[in-house]
């Protein structure tokens, strides 16, 4: 276990991304997600991450119950607050949530709301349907257009409840670098977490962000190590960051694949070694979607890459010559 900061929280070094169990993109059943919690526990895994977005809170519940099986002081969880859930006005359950990237019915909305009150609400609101008295964890989640409010207000209110004990740990999560690198600057947060900023296909959280975490002891979570698919599978229909593979990101990833072919390893296995080698990190998040797909990703991050496959790519200038593991 690692901790975070100087929180008491502590983290495994390989966590599970629970938006995948929230119906990301396709549908699962409620007993393929629980075994994927099951399967995840099987292998050690004790950092369970969530938030309200993920399948307007199908996630949390669908967690929260798998998780009940087990004592509560043997895992942390974290959640995120930004996004509060409302019931959708006239809402019949027979609409869809596949604008937001999620298989379930549009049963409610989501208001961004990064007041104090609603920080408080959310996580309310959130504790009840994990079926938890406590999270770990609790982020402020995408405030890329709410920044003075995120600052001013979101970011006092979780300063106020890990003060008073109702959370362990306080950051935020994004999929960009520059307002995390601020927050670990600006203010006193214990961990931030950033999503496919530091990958083998995008290092710009390098730049600034990961230098000044370990520079002021705060820790690093790394979530969307694969790029949202591309350097799981890096085949034409491939996604990157959510969207289509452009072709020269493509052939970069192909070609890294078969370095790590040739050297006995695979794409997988380095993809989450390298995001995993940065000293600042404390912990590389997964997502996957069936008990098969833990398994894989729990073998990938326990797997060795041989310095060789790091030295060829250094080489092939697919690194330069001071990334990566040594």
């Amino acid at each position: 276990m690692r901790r975070l900061g100087r929180s008491g929280v502590e983290v495994t070094p390989l966590g599970f991304g629970a938006a995948s169990i929230g119906n990301l993109y396709t549908a699962l059943d409620d007993r393929q997600a629980h075994d994927t919690v099951a399967a995840a526990w099987q292998r050690g895994i004790r950092y369970f991450d969530t938030a309200p977005h993920y399948g307007l809170g199908l996630s949390e519940r669908r967690l929260g119950a798998a998780l009940r099986e087990h004592d509560r002081a043997a895992y942390t969880v974290s959640t995120k607050a930004g996004r509060r859930l409302e019931p959708a006005d006239g809402a019949d359950g027979t609409g869809d949530d596949l604008a937001h990237g999620f298989a379930v019915p549009a049963t409610h909305r989501r208001v961004w709301d990064f007041s104090a009150d609603g920080v408080r609400r959310s996580l309310e609101a959130s504790l009840t349907r994990l079926g938890l008295d406590r999270v770990d964890i609790v982020y402020l989640h995408d405030p890329d257009d709410h920044a003075e409010q995120a600052f001013h207000e979101g970011y006092p209110a979780l300063e106020r409840l890990r003060g008073e004990g109702v959370v362990g740990a306080i950051g935020a999560g994004m999929n960009q670098t520059e307002m995390l690198t601020r927050f670990v600057r600006d203010t006193d947060v214990d961990v931030v977490l950033c999503a496919g900023r530091y990958t083998l296909l995008d290092r710009s959280a390098a730049t600034a962000l990961l230098p000044l975490a370990a520079e002021r002891g705060v820790s690093v979570v790394l979530g969307g190590v694969f790029n949202s698919g591309l350097l799981a599978d890096p085949r034409p229909e491939a996604t990157y960051n959510y969207g289509r593979a452009p072709d020269e990101l493509l052939a970069r990833a192909a070609r890294m694949k078969a370095v790590a072919e040739r050297h006995g390893t695979t794409l997988r296995a380095a993809a989450l070694a390298f995001s995993a080698a940065h000293p600042a990190v404390a912990c590389v998040l997964t997502g996957p979607r069936s008990a098969a797909e833990v398994h894989d990703c729990a073998d990938q991050f326990a797997a060795r890459v041989p310095v060789e496959f790091w030295q060829e790519l250094r080489e092939s200038g697919l690194l330069s010559t001071e990334e990566g593991p040594s």
